[in-house]
C-alpha cells in the first residue's frame, strides 16, 4: 500500500513538473511572438517611410540616408533574431530609423506624424532648445534644434563614451567615432565638453531652470548674508541650498558640472 501511495505521489509530482514546463515553453513562445510581431511593425512602417520621402535639401538627404541604414539594420537583425532581447534590439533599430524619417519630415516641412516610443538609448538625454556654436581645435561646430544648411545632420538623441547627447541638428556627426579611439573620442569628447557647456545656460534641455535660478539665488542670498552681519550666515546657508543642492539636482547630475561641465575637464 505504501508502495502504491509512494508511486501515485511520484506519477503526480513528475505529471506536474511535465505541465509547468509545457506551460512556461508556451508562454515564452507567446512572449517571443509578440516581440517579434511590434519588431516587425515597426520595421514595415519605417520602410514605408524611406521608400516615400525624396528631397534635395542636404538636411532631408543626411536624414533619409541614416533612416535607410537603420533600415537595412533593422531588416537583418530581423533575420537573425531568436531571442526576445534581439528581436527588441531590432525594434529599437527601427525605431531610430523613423525617428530619422520623422526628422527629414520637419526638413520638408510636412507634419511629423505620430509620436514614436521613446528610444531606450536616449533616455535621460533631453533635446536641444536654442542654437550654439562652439569653436573646437580650430574648427567650428554648431547645432541647434531645427535643420539647417548649417546644421543638416539629425541625431535623436544617445550617448557619446557614456555623456548624454540631446537630439538635435549638427554641423557635422562628430559622436560616430570614425577612428575608434585615441584623437577621434578624445576630439568627441571635447566638442561635446564645449557645446554642452553650462555657459548656454539652457533651461529646457539638460540644466532646467532650477539650476540657473537656484545658483542666482545662492548668490543673492550669500550677498545679502554679508551685508547684514549676523543674518549672513542665515543667508549663506540658503545659498548653499539654492545654488549647490539645486543645481545638483537640477543640472550638475546630469548635463552640468557632472558630465559636460567643469567636473571632467
Amino acid at each position: 500500500m505504501e508502495l502504491l501511495l509512494v508511486a501515485v505521489l511520484v506519477a503526480l509530482l513528475v505529471g506536474g513538473f511535465v505541465w509547468w514546463r509545457r506551460e512556461q515553453a508556451a508562454r515564452e513562445a507567446r512572449s517571443l511572438a509578440d516581440v517579434r510581431a511590434d519588431a516587425q511593425r515597426w520595421y514595415e512602417r519605417l520602410g514605408g517611410q524611406v521608400m516615400n520621402l525624396h528631397g534635395d535639401a542636404p538636411a532631408v538627404r543626411q536624414a533619409l540616408v541614416d533612416a535607410a541604414e537603420r533600415y537595412n539594420a533593422a531588416g537583418s537583425q530581423l533575420e537573425q533574431a531568436g531571442t526576445v532581447q534581439q528581436y527588441r534590439l531590432a525594434r529599437e533599430t527601427a525605431l531610430e530609423g523613423l525617428a530619422y524619417a520623422r526628422a527629414a519630415r520637419v526638413a520638408l516641412g510636412l507634419d511629423p506624424g505620430p509620436e514614436l516610443p521613446p528610444l531606450a538609448a536616449a533616455q535621460g538625454t533631453g533635446e536641444l532648445t536654442k542654437e550654439r556654436q562652439v569653436q573646437v581645435q580650430g574648427q567650428t561646430f554648431k547645432a541647434g534644434p531645427q535643420p539647417g544648411g548649417d546644421t543638416p545632420y539629425y541625431y535623436p538623441g544617445g550617448r557619446f563614451q557614456g555623456r548624454p547627447v540631446p537630439a538635435g541638428w549638427y554641423s557635422t556627426p562628430w559622436w560616430k567615432t570614425a577612428l575608434g579611439a585615441g584623437a577621434g573620442v578624445l576630439g568627441g569628447l571635447l566638442i561635446a565638453d564645449a557645446l554642452f557647456s553650462p555657459a548656454f545656460a539652457d533651461p529646457g534641455y539638460g540644466y532646467e531652470a532650477g539650476y540657473q535660478e537656484g545658483f542666482g539665488d545662492g548668490a543673492d542670498q550669500g550677498d545679502q548674508g554679508a551685508d547684514a552681519g549676523d543674518q549672513g550666515g542665515d543667508y549663506g546657508d540658503q545659498g548653499d541650498v539654492g545654488g549647490v543642492d539645486q543645481a545638483a539636482d537640477f543640472g550638475g547630475g546630469d548635463f552640468g558640472g557632472g558630465d559636460f561641465g567643469g567636473g571632467d575637464w
